[in-house]
């Protein structure tokens, strides 16, 4: 079994900053990708930002220059720095990782169950 535990989301004025945190435990051989996702009211869930295990990053434009991510694969938790945070990125964040439980079997996508971040004055 694999868990993906989300942590750090909250109420926070416009411009304010956050730092969320994922921890994945459990039977896991490998991770290529972690990254963060969101979901706001009525909309789909859409990618924040993701990072492989080599370091290579991908962001939504909405959020360049704002927020960073970032991974610590020795203890296999990944970060996301929000800055200057707007009401638009209200949304609840999952944790995402795409992973392998043995060396020579399938790539499998796991969730975190989300954290709510609300901006707000």
């Amino acid at each position: 079994q694999v868990q993906l535990v989300e942590s750090g989301g909250g109420l926070v004025q416009p411009g304010g900053s956050l730092r969320l945190s994922c921890a994945a435990s459990g039977s896991i051989f490998s991770i290529n990708i972690m990254g963060w996702y969101r979901q706001a009211p009525g909309k789909q869930r859409e990618l924040v930002a993701a990072q492989t295990s080599g370091g290579t990053t991908n962001y939504a434009d909405s959020v360049k220059g704002r927020f960073t991510i970032s991974r610590d694969n020795a203890k296999n938790f990944v970060y996301l720095q929000m800055n200057s945070l707007k009401p638009e990125d209200t949304a609840v964040y999952y944790c995402n990782a795409e992973l392998k439980t043995t060396g020579w079997g399938p790539t499998f996508r796991y969730w975190g169950q989300g954290t709510q971040v609300t901006v707000s004055s």
